[in-house]
């Protein structure tokens, strides 16, 4: 079941893709009702990549479960008004798209607050409402660039990658919590609010350290700064047979710990050498290259060094620590469906399980609505 802190309220849901549908998730998996809007075609993250037999995604089902699916053409009169009518019912609206596109609809700011004035309207965009950007398309990789979560990782050649998507999945969060915040202070206030969120200033906000270190000429370059790998003790290194572990001894104990698992006194004092420590990690990388992961694991894991093997994805779901806690909820068959459930756990209790999405007309969800209390 979900938790039970938003039991009661109601999301509407109008985003696509993965952002505003996975916030919007979040807020359900604490006990919202979320009703998620799609057009006639439907969100395109039904289509978008592999599709199972039922001509659906995965990657929607995954995003939708815990949801009712109703469908409403926006674009006509009729679909408007059976929207406006659940906004007049809802605490919170989340919606991801361009500035302008709620205002071409006829849903702008202050037709949403004539409607409802205690509702919160959280609008997750790629760029924001202002500036020169607002209107500008964009996916992860370039909010991730401009938002600077690229540039200082990677390796020392070129930035890389990150897969899944991180901003993406970071906005999702912060808007989920903002939407909290915002219906607690509606509590204190009666008020709902407009919350212009940007998929891109959710990077952003993790930047202070590395804009610091620029500001002031200090920024190492790519993979030589302390946690990029400049550091030979906190690094990911290869094994024998083409596997990968992680080290992480940042800690002198954790080094001497590992120093002595290893047998190399000599490296203690080399934990100082200057940045990038290039020498010293040829020799943790010839070392390590020079066993199986099965017998790093079976040296190191005992040892209190921060050491981990680094688990393909589709071991990741055996792993024993993973299989105790709980947080993947599989559904078994010809086409399984593996979800990552909220990683929250109230009073020694298990992660709010999610139940499969499933779709219904507008007219009962309308009327489910409109028989219980307003917002």
């Amino acid at each position: 079941m979900p938790l039970p802190f938003l039991t009661g309220l109601r999301v509407i849901d109008l985003g696509q893709y993965l952002p505003g549908p996975h916030a919007a998730q979040l807020l359900g998996d604490l006990g919202a009702e979320v009703v998620k809007v799609e057009p006639p075609d439907g969100d395109p993250l039904r289509f978008l990549g592999p599709q199972d037999s039922d001509g659906v995604t995965a990657a929607y089902k995954i995003f939708t479960a815990g949801k009712t699916v109703v469908t409403l053409d926006l674009k006509t009169a009729e679909g408007r008004a059976a929207l406006e009518s659940l906004i007049t019912r809802a605490d919170a609206l989340v919606e991801s798209y361009r500035p302008g596109v709620m205002d071409k609809l006829g849903l702008g700011r202050e037709r949403l607050r004539a409607l409802n004035p205690r509702l919160v309207h959280a609008s997750l965009s790629g760029w924001g409402y202002g500036g020169p950007y607002a209107t500008r398309a964009g996916h992860d990789l370039n909010y991730m660039a401009v938002g600077g979560g690229l540039d200082a990782s990677g390796l020392p050649d070129r930035p890389v990658i990150s897969y899944l998507p991180v901003a993406d999945f970071a906005s999702a969060q912060q808007t989920a919590l903002a939407v909290v915040a915002a219906l607690f202070g509606r509590e204190r206030t009666g008020a709902g609010c407009f919350l212009d969120l940007s998929i891109m200033e959710t990077v952003l906000g993790w930047q202070g350290i590395n804009l610091t270190a620029a500001a002031r000429g200090q920024m190492p370059n790519r993979g030589e700064a302390l946690l990029s790998g400049g550091v030979a003790c906190y690094r990911i290194y290869q094994t024998a047979d083409e596997r990968f572990i992680t080290l992480s001894a940042l800690e002198p104990k954790f080094w001497r710990g590992f120093c002595a698992a290893v047998n190399r006194p000599d490296w203690l004092a080399r934990q100082a050498d200057a940045l990038p420590q290039s020498a010293l990690t040829a020799e943790l990388a010839e070392l390590f290259a020079s066993r199986s992961l099965a017998d790093w694991q079976a040296l190191l894991d005992p040892v209190d060094c921060c050491f981990e093997a680094l688990p393909e994805i589709g071991e990741i779901a055996a792993h024993p620590h993973i299989a105790a806690r709980g947080q993947l909820q599989v559904t078994p068959g010809t086409e399984p469906l593996v979800e990552t459930l909220m990683g929250l756990r109230v009073d020694g209790g298990t992660p709010p399980a999610r139940a499969p999405w499933r779709a219904d007309d507008a007219a009962a969800v309308l009327t489910a609505w409109n028989n219980s209390t307003a917002p």
